[in-house]
């Protein structure tokens, strides 16, 4: 809502002292959305005046037409002498007043006037249009034509009102009266504690039979209507200056007098109007719900085919304007220059529904300035006054003339009362206001206030949004000012700390972080499509997923299952704008339905949900793992002066997944496995042992290239997913600090042969077992094929660090606990010693 600051005078008695700013600071203390403070005029300097067009000589010779006028502008150019001026616009004629700078004037923008000699003349001075002077549009695109009554020399500066601020207001959906000057001055006279003029107190004529006839089949639709006739409407009548900038500096362009009228009206009231061109209505009008594909061409010239929950106004053709919306075409107020102009209007008070009228206006993607305010909620009380305000600016401006034949037809209905302790708002802020503050402040707002220690509340009818006692305690509160309320912070009893659970997540993000990954946080959705392109087969798990009833983005309509895509989408964004030295990880939930989930419950509002209830609730949503993923693309080490880089690999990412699992104190098993989306040659399956049985813990390795180049991912793209849940269920009691021994270390090599389907893994597991207590740790160094060690056989070689925490070991201690590890591995793998 525009609030240009002088029409806000009319209405509110504010200190002359008083700038814009200074309302802002106001209406903001009084919980009021109050974003910018435009200065219309800024700059601004004159001479500026009313000029008469004297002669007009048209110059040839240009590419374009040219014009070297005299004007008359009286004595303000200080000789009283016309004034030669060269203008290229052609909407004005010999005799028309229009406006005038003369040279030393500033205009908006910085822009200086100074006489210059232009076409083979010199123009002191410009012929002026609205977008020279900064008036915002007014339908004509060309040099501003005045009416005849002004005189020669007058400060067009004042005239025009082209000095004042402008207050935006966001109204927020609950404070819909705002939309309109009148709930926006009850609001500044609150803020400065003085009385309002409220331009809705006039008298209005008791409803009659012979006004034009009305007929409401849905009094739900629409509980109030209002339909008053005005007739003798002159032709040539235009609406004045002050009405025109009003409307333009409130950010509506003028149109012709009725309908700049009826729009005066509506930002003056906040009651949405409609005139309609009386001898274009057949018969009576009635209020009705649509038929379903009715259609109905609106004022903005589209074809609307109707829905059958659509609010329509009728005549006996069918539909002539969507109630509420916008009007009908058939029934459109003709200007002045058409030749069958109107001189009958009737004019259209009502109130609808807000959420029929919210729906209507999304249905028809047609927001206008008549829904917003419908929706948000407007005054019933206001219409019969909006209709003779409308009745009495034609009759004033246009010389029509009222016809006394006033209808109303309304529902019954009854102000709504709320009950509500005095002391309730003292109780919500935490701050002793007392009864008669809260009396006051509530008065001020338009109740009427009863009672002692109980009050009985009765809420003005332009406040829908006041509903229970917290919303009058809201009221007070945010009169009186949120800044006064202590800053109190509560004090939270003693916790147990975190959770065993808690902490482990947070070791296993910050050994991540150390280990040089980032932390990327990603929308929980997905769709189908992003499954496609990691190859996830029909019948994976990955496949079933959680659809969302109201998703953010149809592409994206299902919760996720595996964490990947949101962190290769990450790592793509990235890429592309020139890190292309990436390491990302995201720990976080997925959503993996069984099947087995129950319907879910709706819980009710009016009490704690019971404990079968809240079960029942449980019992329907999907189990929801936490897991952590980590991708890698680009280099692992960068190239500098201390050597080359280090790409990165599918072995970055296995580290990434055993750095995880040592948070936990748990080890990993490595094998190969297939598994998209990773490539087959180069995933490997993780497992740790959970109750003694192997489980699966997750994948790591290299994309496969066709992921890739779907995804647009840079080459060799690695990654690797692991479940954080089976991770804790390996956990063997409390995480122990490892012992320091002070005695040396025996370090053993051995390299084994064995075939090349044995799994490394399996070698390894062999030789710890057989090594026994004193070994230390077992590292596999080398992996080798070739000719030396025969077809279809490879060796491994491992570094065996032998160490006991009460001596040192012998020789011979250390090669007993070697050979008892190979003669181990030999059994259940089939190792031979290499050279053996």
């Amino acid at each position: 809502m525009r609030v240009p600051l002088s029409w806000l005078r009319e209405y509110v008695d504010l200190p002359e002292t008083e700038t814009g700013r200074d309302v802002q600071a106001k209406l903001v203390s009084v919980g009021l959305e109050v974003e910018t403070v435009e200065q219309i005029g800024a700059g601004l300097k004159g001479p500026l005046v009313v000029g008469q067009v004297l002669t007009i000589e048209e110059l040839e010779g240009f590419k374009k037409p040219i014009r070297f006028c005299t004007v008359d502008v009286g004595s303000a150019n200080g000789t009283g002498e016309p004034q030669e001026i060269v203008c290229g616009a052609r909407n004005f004629s010999v005799g028309d007043k229009v406006v005038v700078v003369l040279p030393g004037a500033v205009l908006p923008g910085d822009f200086a006037i100074a006489a210059r000699k232009t076409y083979g003349k010199t123009s002191h001075g410009m012929i002026c249009s609205t977008d020279e002077l900064g008036m915002g549009d007014d339908g004509t695109h060309g040099i501003i034509v005045l009416p005849p009554e002004h005189e020669a020399g007058t400060d067009a500066i004042e005239l025009l009102q082209l000095v004042d601020e402008v207050l935006d207001i966001a109204v927020t959906p609950d404070r819909g009266y705002c939309l309109s000057m009148r709930g926006v001055a009850r609001e500044t006279a609150i803020a400065y504690g003085l009385p309002l003029r409220d331009p809705a107190l006039l008298d209005v004529p008791a409803p009659n039979a012979y006004g034009y006839p009305v007929r409401i089949s849905d009094p739900i639709g629409c509980d109030r209507f209002t339909a008053r006739t005005v007739t003798g409407l002159q032709s040539e009548a235009r609406s004045p200056i002050w009405m025109r900038r009003r409307l333009q500096k409130a950010g509506m362009r003028p149109i012709s007098l009725a309908v700049d009228v009826t729009n005066y009206v509506m930002l003056e009231l906040g009651q949405p109007l409609h005139a309609y061109d009386r001898t274009r209505v057949d018969g009576p009008i009635g209020v009705r719900r649509a038929a379903q594909g009715e259609k109905l061409t609106t004022l903005d010239g589209a074809v609307r085919v109707l829905d059958a929950e659509d609010l329509v106004i009728t005549d006996n053709r069918g539909p002539i304007g969507l109630a509420g919306v916008m009007g009908g075409a058939d029934t459109e107020i003709a200007d002045a220059a058409e030749e069958s102009h109107t001189t009958e209007v009737v004019i259209e008070a009502a109130h609808f529904d807000a959420i029929s009228i919210a729906r209507t206006a999304r249905r028809h993607r047609l927001s206008s300035e008549a829904s917003k305010r419908f929706e948000r909620g407007v005054d019933p009380q206001a219409a019969a006054a909006a209709a003779q305000r409308t009745v009495d600016l034609l009759v004033l401006l246009a010389g029509g003339t009222a016809e006394a034949g006033v209808t109303e037809i309304s529902s019954p209905s009854a102000p709504r009362s709320i009950a509500m302790p005095a002391d309730h708002p003292d109780r919500v802020a935490g701050v002793a206001y007392g009864r008669e503050t809260v009396v006051r402040r509530l008065q001020q707002v338009g109740c009427d206030v009863y009672g002692q220690d109980e009050l009985i509340v009765t809420v003005p009818s332009w406040r829908p949004d006041l509903a229970e006692p917290n919303d009058l305690a809201e009221e007070v509160i945010r009169l009186e000012g949120y800044e006064n309320l202590p800053s109190t912070l509560p004090t939270p009893p003693s916790g147990r700390g975190l959770t065993d659970r808690q902490r482990l997540h947070r070791r296993i993000g910050r050994a991540l972080a150390g280990a040089g990954y980032v932390e990327a946080l990603n929308y929980p959705f997905i769709g189908p499509a992003v499954l496609d392109q990691l190859g996830v087969e029909a019948d994976d798990a990955r496949r079933r997923t959680v659809t969302l009833v109201n998703p953010l983005s149809d592409e994206e309509p299902a919760l996720r299952t595996t964490l990947l895509p949101g962190l290769l989408g990450a790592l793509r964004r990235n890429d592309g704008r020139g890190s292309h030295d990436l390491a990302l990880f995201e720990t976080g939930l997925v959503f993996r339905p069984t099947g087995d989930e129950t319907p879910a419950v709706r819980l009710p509002v009016d009490r704690r949900p019971t404990d079968e209830e809240i079960a029942a609730l449980n019992a329907a949503l999907p189990r929801q793992p936490r897991r952590a993923a980590v991708v890698l693309a680009g280099a692992r080490e960068q190239a500098g002066w201390w050597g080359r880089g280090t790409p990165a690999t599918w072995a970055d990412v296995v580290e990434a997944a055993r750095t995880i699992a040592r948070e936990a104190g748990v080890e990993v098993t490595v094998r190969a496995d297939r598994h998209a989306p990773w490539h087959p040659g180069r995933c490997a399956a993780l497992y740790v042992t959970v109750d003694g049985e192997e489980t699966l813990f997750g994948h790591a390795g290299e994309l496969h290239p066709r992921v890739i180049k779907e995804l647009h991912l840079p080459e060799r793209t690695c990654a690797a997913e692991v479940e954080l849940d089976v991770l804790e269920r390996a956990v063997d009691g409390a995480l122990r600090a490892p012992r320091i021994s002070a005695f040396p270390v025996a370090t053993q090599d051995v390299a084994l042969v064995v075939a090349e389907d044995v799994p490394a893994a399996d070698v390894e597991k062999a030789l710890r077992e057989g090594a026994g207590g004193l070994l230390e740790s077992l590292r596999l160094f080398d992996v080798f094929t070739g000719e030396q060690i025969g077809a279809g056989n490879k060796s491994l070689a491992y570094a065996l660090r032998f160490r006991a925490a009460d001596r040192t070991l012998t020789v011979e201690e250390a090669s007993a606990a070697r050979d008892a590890a190979v003669a181990l591995a030999a059994e259940r793998t089939g190792a031979v010693l290499r050279g053996a």
